[in-house]
C-alpha cells in the first residue's frame, strides 16, 4: 500500500534552513521513529522507551539522568567555547490506549496502545539534534535534553518538576515542539501569551431514589435530574463566561439504568471543563458546584461531585516566544504563523513553563488523519524539520552551532 513505502524526504523548495547533514539522515531518522512507533507505552510505563532514547544519547557520549518521574531521562551537553546560560529542550515519550488502524509494517506491537500523537516524532527528532550537536559542540553554555513520560492525562511535566528537574538541572529557559497535522507542511504555528487551555475534570454521581417506571411518584428520579443538569451546565460558558473570554463545558458520559422499566438509585455524569484565564477557570468551577446543588436541590436528589484541575494553561512567554520564532525562520523561512489561534486541548509543558520561562511551537505536518485518531501516522518527512528547528534555536541562543 501506498503508506508502506513513502519516503522520509522534504519536500522541495520549501525549507531554506534545514541542515543538510540532518537531510541526508532522513531514512535513518524515520527507521528511530518507526521502531519507537512499534513499541507504544503510556504514562509512567515508558521502559522500552527509556531504554532506547538511552542507548542512543550514550552512543552521542552524553550523560544520562534516569529517573525523574520514574521513566524520564535528561541528558546534558556542555559546550566547547566556555561557560554561558543553560537551555532545556524538551520531547514527550508516551503513547495513547488506542487501538491502531494504520496496518502499517512498523504499527504498535501492543494491541490497544498506539502512537496516535506523534511523541515518537518528537523524541526522534530532539535524538537527532542532540547527535548533530554532540559532534558540533561549538556554543557557549549548557543543553539539557528532556525527555519527559506521562504527557497524556497524567502530568509527567509536573511530576519531573516536583521531583526536582530545575533544582538538579537549573536553566534559563526551557523549549517545546509538537507537530500539527493539516496545516501547510513545513509551517511553525504559536502565539505569545496563553497557547493551549487548562484542563479539568468532573465527576457527578446524582443520588435518587429508585422506583418502578409506571410509577415514578414514589422515587426521586436521577435521570431525570441529570439531565437538567447537562442542560444547565452549558449556561455557564452562554451567560455566566464574558463573551470575549474562551471556555468549554463538555459532558462526555452519562451511565444509569440497568433496565427499561426501572428508575435507577443513581446515574453518573463525567466530563471536562477548558479554560484559558485563571479567573474564568475559577468561575467555571464555582457556577458547576452552584448548578449541580441547585439542581439537585429543586428535584429532590443530592450529588457527590469530584471535580479535578489537572493542567494549567499552557502560556509562552514573550521573550522566549521571540527566540523560537527566530529560530523557526531560520528553518523554515516565512512559513511561520506567529499568531496562531489558541488550543483548546491541553499540554503539561505548561508545569514547566509556570517554572521557567520558555516556549512551545507547533510544526505542521500537512494533510492527514488528526492526533488521537487510529488512523493517524507522524509524517517522516517531518523530522530534519523539527532537528534543524532545534539546532537553529542552540545557535540563536547559545553561539554559531556547526551547519557542517
Amino acid at each position: 500500500m501506498k503508506d508502506e513505502t513513502r519516503e522520509a524526504s522534504i519536500p522541495a523548495g520549501i525549507l531554506p534552513g534545514i541542515l543538510p547533514a540532518l537531510a541526508a539522515q532522513a531514512d535513518e531518522l524515520a527507521g528511530w521513529r518507526r521502531a519507537l512507533h512499534a513499541m507504544p507505552e503510556t504514562a509512567f510505563e515508558e521502559h522500552r522507551t527509556s531504554a532506547f532514547v538511552t542507548e542512543k544519547l550514550e552512543s552521542f557520549g552524553l550523560p544520562v539522568h534516569r529517573g525523574l518521574a520514574g521513566t524520564g531521562l535528561v541528558a546534558t551537553l556542555k559546550g566547547k567555547e566556555g561557560d554561558g546560560p543553560a537551555i532545556g529542550l524538551r520531547a514527550d515519550m508516551d503513547a495513547l490506549d488506542i487501538h491502531e488502524a494504520t496496518n502499517l509494517p512498523w504499527r504498535s506491537d501492543t494491541p490497544g496502545k498506539m502512537h496516535a500523537c506523534g511523541h515518537d516524532g518528537h523524541m526522534t527528532m530532539l535524538l537527532a539534534a542532540a547527535r548533530h550537536l554532540s559532534e558540533n559542540p561549538d556554543f557557549k553554555g549548557t543543553l539539557h535534553f528532556i525527555f519527559q513520560p506521562a504527557e497524556e492525562n497524567e502530568g509527567g511535566g509536573k511530576v519531573m518538576v516536583e521531583q526536582g528537574l530545575f533544582d538538579l538541572f537549573p536553566m534559563q529557559g526551557v523549549y517545546g515542539l509538537h507537530n500539527w497535522p493539516n496545516a501547510p507542511f513545513g509551517t511553525f504555528l504559536g502565539r505569545p501569551g496563553a497557547m493551549f487551555a487548562a484542563f479539568d475534570i468532573f465527576e457527578v454521581k446524582v443520588i435518587g431514589r429508585g422506583a418502578h417506571a409506571a410509577m415514578p411518584q414514589r422515587g426521586i428520579d436521577p435521570v431525570l435530574t441529570a439531565s437538567h443538569i447537562v442542560a444547565q451546565l452549558q449556561s455557564i460558558v452562554a451567560r455566566s463566561v464574558n463573551p470575549q473570554e474562551a471556555a468549554v463545558v463538555t459532558v462526555t458520559q452519562i451511565h444509569g439504568g440497568d433496565t427499561w422499566n426501572v428508575i435507577p438509585d443513581e446515574v453518573v455524569l463525567r466530563g471536562t471543563v477548558r479554560t484559558f484565564a485563571p479567573e474564568v477557570r475559577d468561575l467555571a468551577e464555582q457556577r458547576f458546584r452552584a448548578i449541580v446543588e441547585g439542581v439537585c436541590a429543586a428535584q429532590g436528589a443530592r450529588a457527590e461531585v469530584r471535580y479535578d484541575r489537572r493542567y494549567p494553561s499552557l502560556v509562552n512567554h514573550a521573550q522566549e516566544f521571540g527566540h523560537a520564532l527566530a529560530a523557526a525562520h531560520a528553518t523554515v523561512g516565512e512559513a511561520v504563523d506567529a499568531d496562531f489561534e489558541r488550543i483548546m486541548a491541553a499540554e503539561d509543558f505548561a508545569y514547566m513553563l509556570e517554572a521557567v520561562p520558555g516556549a512551545y511551537l507547533c510544526l505542521a505536518s500537512g494533510p492527514g488523519p488528526n492526533l488521537h485518531n487510529a488512523a493517524y501516522d507522524f509524517n517522516d518527512a517531518l523530522l530534519p524539520v523539527g532537528a534543524s528547528y532545534w539546532v537553529n534555536l542552540v545557535q540563536s541562543l547559545l553561539g554559531p552551532a556547526s551547519r557542517a
